[in-house]
């Protein structure tokens, strides 16, 4: 649909972000069991990727040519908060029931006003992929 869309030579552009290793490292580590306790479809050991370890994805089309990946690392540093404010958007958390959500964000809570000063940081990746239309 998004090809028959574009004029012919025009251009799709996904933008995805991901989030990457990198910023509090030791925050994220010490949640997964936390994850693992409170999200039933949390699996066991997670740990994130490296950017580099993200693949360069596209939906392969016939009516596209090959698309071209930039990248783009950034980090944000929130307040416990902020943190849990950003996570409800989320909507995997936002599927949880009430009582797995409040006891998750009660333990992240805890975490990063006693284990980590308040506040953490969390790295990003945002790739944009630009395909031509054929």
């Amino acid at each position: 649909k998004s090809a028959a869309a574009l004029k012919p030579g025009g251009r799709l552009a996904v933008v995805s972000t991901h989030h990457v290793a990198g910023g509090t490292s030791q925050f994220f580590a010490d949640m997964q069991s936390y994850y693992e306790k409170y999200d039933p479809t949390t699996p066991p050991g997670l740990v994130l990727e490296p950017a580099s370890a993200i693949p360069c994805e596209f939906d392969e089309s016939p009516l596209f040519k090959e698309p071209t990946f930039s990248r783009y690392e950034w980090e944000v540093t929130y307040t416990a908060q902020e943190y849990l404010d950003v996570l409800y958007t989320y909507s995997g958390h936002r599927a949880l029931d009430a009582q797995a959500r409040d006891g998750l964000f009660s333990a992240l809570r805890r975490l990063i006003d006693e284990n980590h000063g308040g506040h953490v940081t969390k790295r990003y990746m945002t790739q944009l992929a630009v395909a031509h239309v054929r």
